[in-house]
């Protein structure tokens, strides 16, 4: 007799919030780490607080919301926060991809492909609000991430979020070779280290 098929992973509020709650305190936990990581574009340390606080805002607006909030709401809520909270360029970022997530979730359930339109979107946002943006940063690491789940679509939704999150990883080891910065200082770069984080979180919440 044949295996059934395997089931799609199930991404509803609860998970949605339990990835934000999860991913704030991962990112405040290695706050420290990831500010040390900061050379560029100036080394003034700060990448990885103003990430931590960027996601902390998210999760205090959706926090707001009674039980009954539909994911939609939840999302929209998690990107106010997210934008209205926003500190430097990193924060700027994780914003813009926490809008490409509301922005994606409008058929009120998370798939492959809402994951993969959502880093997209991101992109698009980022490349928007940020003015030349330079290769092996961040911008880089979210780009190899939305490029990978993008080729993943049709595969079920843990498939396309480890997709995403291996190409993030690998392109975050590769940015000491596209930023001389880096290289001289011999580290990764800060808010693409932030993003790998959230995906991995993302990764394990949908596993």
């Amino acid at each position: 007799m044949a295996n059934p098929p395997a089931l799609e992973p199930v991404f509803d509020v609860a998970h949605l919030l339990s990835w934000a709650q999860r991913s704030a305190s991962e990112l405040d936990r290695r706050r420290v780490e990831i500010n040390q990581l900061n050379v560029f574009p100036v080394p003034d340390a700060d990448t990885g607080s103003n990430m931590a606080h960027t996601m902390a805002e998210a999760v205090r607006e959706a926090a707001k919301l009674d039980e009954s909030a539909s994911l939609v709401e939840v999302a929209e809520a998690l990107a106010v926060g997210s934008m209205r909270g926003a500190r430097g360029n990193s924060g700027v970022v994780l914003s813009q991809v926490i809008r490409g997530v509301a922005q994606s979730v409008g058929g009120g359930e998370v798939t492959g492909e809402v994951v993969a339109e959502a880093l997209s979107s991101g992109v698009d946002f980022v490349e928007r609000a940020i003015v030349d943006p330079v290769e092996g940063t961040v911008v880089t690491v979210l780009l190899a991430a939305a490029d990978a789940a993008r080729d993943a679509v049709g595969k079920p939704l843990d498939k396309v979020v480890e997709a995403a999150a291996v190409a993030a990883r690998e392109a975050l080891e590769r940015t000491p070779s596209q930023l001389a910065a880096l290289r001289d200082a011999g580290v990764v770069d800060a808010g693409g280290t932030g993003l790998v984080i959230l995906l991995d979180e993302l990764l394990a919440e949908v596993t």
